[in-house]
């Protein structure tokens, strides 16, 4: 079977990496046929509001406005909302900006007047232009929560962003209610010829949407081949703690740990040029190839090597 415009793709995806490959994966397969599944698990709220940034991430990147530098935010935005709240004495940890903030604020309204996150999404990424389905993993709560041997637990911002992923992890788990896989996922998922694990931090950003009532098993029943793209390059990750993390809770990160960690769940493995010597994956096909996105080019030349190589596995 060849991958064409006909098929059906899932991208599972959270953070910058993932919202790299999405990009690359909408550019190449047609929007009605393309359906990113996020993750929740990092959503917090902040000054009475609802925020997503995983969601946001994937959705700024996906419409063509995010912050090139950081991967995430809008470009070009302004911190004037910050400063002011730092003059009132406030301690502004948490990165918002001023057009960013417009997001945050629909969201909570949205959510308030009793729309559920997956219509909220949609709605905020259609009027962004982007026509793909971007959606939550579930409509539920779902929070990731980090235990550290310096300061106890922490919900997921505190530890990522206040601190800088700093401290020490020795546990992370999820304070969960109601997080069921959505009837929209769960078609999607159902119907797809492809699923591709974005090159996400598997513990942070893969690791909460796998955790969504159902969704593992929706993943293992898979009708057509799931692909995984190592977030590691060099036996390190791109951006973020993924390596420290995984150090940390003593999993082994190199190809063949990364097959373990998905089990059960996946086809193929695509890793990049730099890891060819690590320990590779027995019974799990590799693709080795240029992983890492420092240009739209190549977020559009690495995803279209997956779409075919899907296609190769699904013969």
């Amino acid at each position: 079977m060849v991958l064409d415009g006909t098929l059906r793709v899932v991208v599972l995806a959270g953070g910058v990496g993932g919202a790299k490959l999405a990009y690359g994966v909408a550019k190449q397969v047609a929007p009605q046929r393309l359906a990113i599944v996020g993750n929740v698990g990092d959503d917090f709220e902040h000054y009475g509001l609802h925020i997503s940034p995983d969601l946001d991430t994937v959705m700024y990147t996906l419409a063509g406005i995010a912050n090139p530098v950081t991967g995430w935010g809008i470009e070009g935005d302004t911190r004037q909302m910050l400063e002011m709240l730092a003059r009132y004495g406030e301690e502004p940890w948490f990165g918002i900006g001023d057009r960013d903030l417009a997001t945050h604020l629909l969201r909570t309204s949205w959510l308030s007047a009793g729309r559920s996150l997956t219509e909220v999404t949609a709605r905020l990424a259609a009027a962004l232009g982007v026509a793909c389905r971007l959606l939550p993993a579930t409509d539920g709560l779902l929070r990731t929560m980090v235990d550290t041997r310096e300061l106890g637990t922490l919900p997921f911002q505190e530890y990522f962003v206040r601190h800088r992923w700093q401290p020490a992890v020795e546990r992370i788990w999820f304070r969960r209610a109601g997080c069921d896989v959505t009837p929209q996922v769960r078609q999607a998922v159902e119907q797809a010829d492809l699923l591709i694990i974005a090159p996400s931090n598997p513990l942070l950003s893969i690791g909460p949407i796998l955790e969504v009532d159902g969704m593992r098993e929706l993943v293992a029943k898979r009708r057509g081949p799931c692909i995984v793209v190592s977030p590691f390059v060099g036996g390190r990750a791109v951006k973020g703690p993924a390596d420290k993390l995984m150090r940390e809770l003593s999993l082994d990160f190199s190809p063949r740990g990364l097959a373990q960690f998905y089990a059960g769940l996946i086809d193929g493995l695509v890793i990049d040029e730099s890891d060819a010597s690590a320990p590779q994956p027995e019974g799990t096909p590799v693709l080795i190839t240029q992983t890492l996105m420092a240009s739209a080019a190549d977020k559009v030349r690495l995803a279209g090597e997956v779409l075919a190589w899907g296609g190769e596995l699904a013969e």
